[in-house]
């Protein structure tokens, strides 16, 4: 198990560092509504509001007309941005619910996973 409010950085693969700490103080129950602080919800909201901010500017390139490609382009960033989100997500989700999951024996807990895992790879 971690040691408690021990802090470090992971480099994130756009090349964001993002800074966390593991609190394994709470209590190791078998019910799933884990009420576990996700360390990375800000990095999170941030990376949502710059995809929603990248679509809004896409959806004003193809009502003024713009070049298909360019659209493409711009999607494919977008795409890129929100793979590399929902990576950041699963990553968060291992190491604090299903670190607990693992301690605890909820299976429940890793067959979800594995479901997100197979959709968002898809």
């Amino acid at each position: 198990m971690a040691e408690q409010g021990k802090s470090h950085t992971h480099t994130m693969a756009d090349g964001e560092v993002v800074e966390h700490t593991h609190d394994h103080s709470h209590e190791h129950g078998h019910n799933h509504g884990h009420t576990h602080s996700h360390q990375h919800t800000k990095a999170v909201l941030n990376r949502l509001s710059r995809a929603i901010g990248h679509m809004e500017s896409i959806k004003r390139m193809v009502e003024d007309n713009r070049d298909c490609s360019e659209v493409l382009i711009q999607l494919s960033a977008v795409r890129a941005a929100l793979n590399n989100t929902g990576k950041v997500i699963l990553q968060d989700h291992i190491e604090h619910c299903i670190v607990d999951a693992v301690d605890s024996g909820d299976m429940k807990a890793l067959d979800e996973l594995n479901r997100a895992i197979d959709r968002f790879v898809k």
